[in-house]
């Protein structure tokens, strides 16, 4: 909504930027408000307290996805991984009829969580060692960019499901690079 707001102060006459000015205000104060109360309740809940450590210690999710997972996708941590990304929306699911036999898409699923976890992936195709060579590694194959992204969706997702499960935090050693891989060999 406040970036909403900003677009439409562009347009605006004098007299109404004035309310669309005070408005953006009011937006700001009250999700400033509401962070704060989520991180104080995050704070209280040594369960939820936990699991945004697990999850923050991932290269790639910040406090807005770990808020995310930990408020849209309770079940994090208690599924397998085909239910997470299909319950997330990132599993892909066949366009088959007959003997037609179609391209295969994601759909359906949690809209804010696929929004938190694309953000995700967008960063940790750049600063995450493993996500960043499987997303190169997906474009030398020829995948399109939305597609390599969106399987390093499901692959941060399927990696925090286990941290989450198992009670660990992120450790390269167990989710290597292919660079640390051959420099080991």
């Amino acid at each position: 909504m406040i970036v909403a707001e900003k677009n439409r102060l562009k347009m605006a006459s004098k007299p109404v930027a004035k309310d669309i000015r005070k408005h953006i205000e009011w937006l700001k104060r009250s999700l400033k408000s509401v962070d704060s109360d989520l991180e104080r309740r995050i704070k209280a809940s040594p369960v939820w307290r936990a699991k945004e450590n697990l999850l923050r210690s991932v290269p790639g999710i910040g406090p807005v996805v770990s808020r995310t997972l930990i408020g849209e996708l309770p079940e994090l941590g208690y599924l397998n991984r085909q239910q997470i990304a299909a319950l997330a929306g990132v599993a892909p699911l066949n366009r088959d009829s007959g003997t037609l036999r179609g391209r295969r898409i994601v759909w359906g699923g949690r809209r804010t969580v696929r929004v938190a976890l694309y953000m995700a992936a967008l960063t940790a195709s750049q600063r995450n060692p493993t996500i960043q060579v499987f997303y190169q590694r997906l474009r030398a194959r020829g995948k399109p960019p939305k597609v390599a992204l969106t399987a390093c969706m499901r692959k941060l997702l399927v990696i925090t499901n286990a941290m989450v499960r198992d009670g660990v935090p992120w450790d390269p050693t167990i989710h290597p690079s292919e660079a640390q891989l051959a420099h080991s060999c």
